[in-house]
């Protein structure tokens, strides 16, 4: 028997002061969906969320939640007002017997319950806010962006929660490994239309590609008719002395449906300048060392950089990551070695607080304010890599329209504010780039777009990201911060840097669960004959089975209360439905876990 949808939109139309962000628009999440949300930046990826969410209430339509469905939401900035800490936020509205799962995700997502949140910073807040919603359990999780402020361990632990959930969800992600990984539907926002194909985002841009290429050839064709029908138009004017007007008002009739048809955005016209070469060695260091308050940040470490490198450092958040880039480009001196840097450096560098932007500004003023880029008495122009150009024209080559150009810079959404500070960055020539978490709230075609521009580009880049597929595809050399002040170099990207740690990955095994495995056992699965995602999954399960333990302990605890079957029922059968499910998760878990050790050990 078919179960009822979760969640149906039916005919929803929606405008904000301008052209209708969506109209008669209609959908349905049903039971287990995991969707992916995608669309350009602007596209109203996240409107149409809150409209699911309920927060925004279009001006026509309907929206349905089945009956007795709970819905969780996780919004880009959350309101913690009214709360003390962050585990006080997170655990508001469960019940004090199941506070344990606030814990649980706080461990995964790696922050503090007990932080104030007048000291928290954005990024612990956010995930604060994720932990109040994975702890509170709906059947319909609603995520925006869940893995901005994520390091790769937490995101990895996310991504073992959600794979292994019930729970239908609705996933805005910019991180297309973690998309492909967890979604088997996606929903598609181009042009105020919503279309839906039953394929994770693995097949999103081949459908797209195959969309846009039918839409391109309707179009000429269509092209071609008006052509064709506006030579009848004119030549008959001499050939006959009344035209048919039935076919002067097809030709009119065409000519409005070609006008209505919406053009498709197009990429940023973004371009790299690598300015003056730089010397062939761009960095040296040898044996630089770090320390704060007395907390080891880097061990004596050496590292050189050529020109041309691509250079992706990762690690957990808190690491050391920007810390050590600092020390690398002269910014912060280190406490033990040296660092040399080559001749004619010009540095640009991307900042992943945007702290180079100012809210209270215009988008004309961020750009025209700066000394660096504004032409001398010009008011209306900048200087983009040596030419002056009017400010409105280079903002549009960041797909930023003329209204928005006196706009403050606090209207933007979190992919704008990234094209924006991209602007300023690609205005300067330089020879070496310092992207620090450049990925963050970018669309899949300005992510392409910047992929191909470092190709490119003749300089040298420094790369902080938790972006594994943006590494794989730009860095040539991956930094690793492993914790207690070590940093190892290893050649290629993330997907290299993994192979060649064998299981020993931090992101896939929880601390408990490396060092109680034996040192001589480690390299087993990196010799064995175990392909890369049986690999992958080797190293997981050590994780999975230690979560699975715990979460079994605290249900057990929690049944153990002698009158909880009479004072709450329903509780106790809702525990015991948790607790089976549990216990034969981690039956199968174990028995995954036996088979591909025997495979591992040949």
């Amino acid at each position: 028997m078919a179960r009822a949808p979760l969640l149906q939109l039916s005919e929803i139309s929606l405008t904000f002061g301008g052209d209708p962000v969506f109209d008669g628009l209609s959908l349905t999440i049903q039971p287990g969906d995991r969707v992916a949300l995608v669309g350009r930046n602007g596209s109203g990826k996240s409107t149409l969320m809150k409209v699911m969410a309920g927060l925004v209430e279009a001006d026509r339509g309907e929206v349905v939640l089945s009956a007795g469905v709970s819905t969780g939401y996780m919004e880009q900035d959350p309101d913690l007002s009214g709360f003390a800490t962050l585990g006080e936020f997170a655990a508001s509205g469960l019940p004090e017997s199941e506070a344990y799962r606030v814990e649980m995700a706080a461990e995964g997502l790696k922050f503090d319950p007990a932080r104030p949140v007048a000291t928290a910073s954005g990024g612990e807040r956010r995930r604060a806010a994720l932990a109040r919603l994975l702890a509170q359990a709906p059947e319909l999780m609603l995520l925006d962006e869940p893995t901005n402020h994520l390091d790769i361990q937490a995101i990895g632990w996310l991504e073992d929660h959600l794979s292994q959930t019930r729970a239908a969800y609705v996933l805005i992600s910019h991180d297309r490994a973690f998309l492909r990984r967890l979604t088997r539907a996606t929903l598609w926002i181009d042009r105020g239309e919503v279309r839906r194909q039953e394929k994770g985002f693995e097949g999103f841009e081949d459908w797209r590609e195959s969309v846009w290429s039918a839409e391109d050839e309707a179009r000429h064709k269509l092209d071609r008719k008006i052509k064709a029908e506006a030579r009848w138009a004119v030549e008959g004017i001499s050939a006959r002395r009344k035209r048919n007007q039935g076919r002067v008002r097809a030709l009119a009739a065409l000519r409005a449906e070609r006008s209505a048809q919406i053009r498709r955005q197009g990429t940023a016209a973004m371009a790299l300048d690598s300015g003056p070469q730089s010397g062939k060695k761009v960095i040296e260091a040898k044996g630089i060392a770090k320390a704060f308050g007395g907390r080891t940040i880097l061990r004596p470490f050496d590292l050189l950089v050529n020109r041309g490198d691509r250079v992706a450092f990762v690690g957990p958040n808190g690491a050391g990551k920007t810390t050590l880039i600092k020390m690398l480009t002269g910014e912060v001196a280190p406490d033990e070695g040296t660092v040399m840097l080559g001749t004619n450096l010009e540095v640009a560098v991307f900042d992943q607080t945007r702290s180079q932007l100012n809210p209270d500004q215009t988008l004309w003023e961020s750009l025209t304010g700066d000394p660096d880029m504004r032409v001398s008495g010009r008011a209306d122009q900048v200087m983009v890599r040596g030419q002056p150009k009017h400010v409105v024209a280079y903002l549009k080559d960041f797909l930023f329209d003329d209204a928005q150009a006196r706009a403050p810079v606090r209207s933007l959404s979190g992919g704008e504010k990234a094209r924006l500070l991209l602007a300023r960055l690609m205005a300067r020539p330089s020879n070496l780039l310092v992207l620090d978490e450049p990925t963050n709230d970018l669309d899949v075609e300005t992510l392409d777009l910047l992929q191909d521009l470092l190709g490119e580009y003749d300089g040298t880049v420094l790369l902080v990201s938790h972006d594994r597929d943006f590494i794989d595809r730009v860095a040539d050399t991956t930094v690793a911060m492993e914790g207690d002040g070590r940093a190892t170099v290893y050649a290629g990207g993330w997907s290299d840097y993994r192979a060649q740690r064998g299981d020993d990955t931090p992101d896939a095994v929880s601390e408990t669960a490396r060092k109680a495995a034996a040192p001589a056992d480690r390299p087993k699965a990196a010799k064995s004959g175990l392909s890369f995602t049986e690999r992958h999954r080797l190293d997981a399960l050590p994780a999975v089975i230690e979560r699975l333990e715990a979460e079994i302990g605290k249900l057990i605890q929690f049944l153990a209360q002698p009158d909880l079957f009479t004072a709450a029922p329903a509780k106790f059968q809702k525990a015991t439905e948790a607790l089976a499910e549990r216990q034969q998760a981690l039956a199968a878990a174990e028995e995954e876990w036996l088979a591909l050790e025997e495979k591992a050990e040949g």
